[in-house]
């Protein structure tokens, strides 16, 4: 039996994100599992419970692991359920520490509406738990680039000396107790299609470090 891969996509994005990360990882003998969620109209714990009913039936008597864009690696950090036995998860460029865009927006109208409930809560970390398996995250460095409008726009709310990926800093990626660290020249938006990162992944996969 093939081992499974959970795909969780990031905030106002879709499986479509993940395709072509999918279709590598289906190619390198797993099988790739993706589902949306409603990651605008619900709160982080609400998508983590919907998820979990539905990655559940897929789960048993499976190796399962996840990798994650963005929010979706905090999402994976509330899948705690007694019926998913996680082998391992990868994060791709996660908020870990909380968002500094998310902080800054926070008070913006536009931002509240269209990120909704679990977009306002990226703004705090303080009660997320820690990851329910091992865990690595790859972050990116690029901070400006055309294909990543946020970079042009929430990203230069950064200061120029921290490094980030126009969405998330390197430094908010990190968390204690992860296994693996790497970092890749590639922008938030796009980090899940860069073939470094494709490497990396599948590397962690099978051996549990990159």
């Amino acid at each position: 039996m093939k081992p499974l891969v959970v795909l969780l996509h990031g905030l106002a994005r879709g499986p479509g994100s993940m395709a072509r990360l999918s279709a590598h990882l289906a190619a390198q003998g797993f099988d790739p599992w993706s589902h949306s969620y409603p990651s605008r109209r619900a709160s982080l714990a609400e998508i983590a419970a919907e998820l979990a009913d539905a990655i559940a039936p897929w789960a048993a008597g499976r190796p399962i692991s996840a990798v994650t864009h963005s929010m979706g690696g905090v999402v994976a950090r509330h899948l705690h359920d007694p019926r998913i036995a996680w082998h391992g998860i990868v994060m791709l460029a996660p908020p870990n520490q909380g968002s500094l865009l998310a902080r800054r927006l926070a008070s913006n109208s536009l931002f509240r509406w269209f990120y909704g409930p679990a977009g306002r809560e990226l703004a705090d970390a303080s009660s997320w738990p820690l990851p329910p398996a091992p865990f690595a995250v790859i972050a990116g460095t690029r901070a400006r680039t055309w294909s990543n409008p946020t970079s042009w726009t929430a990203g230069r709310r950064f200061p120029r000396d921290v490094p980030n990926d126009g969405t998330v800093a390197v430094a908010e990626t990190r968390l204690d107790g992860m296994t693996d660290f790497a970092e890749v020249d590639a922008t938030h938006t796009w980090i899940m299609n860069h073939e470094r990162v494709h490497g990396l992944v599948v590397r962690y996969l099978r051996d549990g470090r990159f």
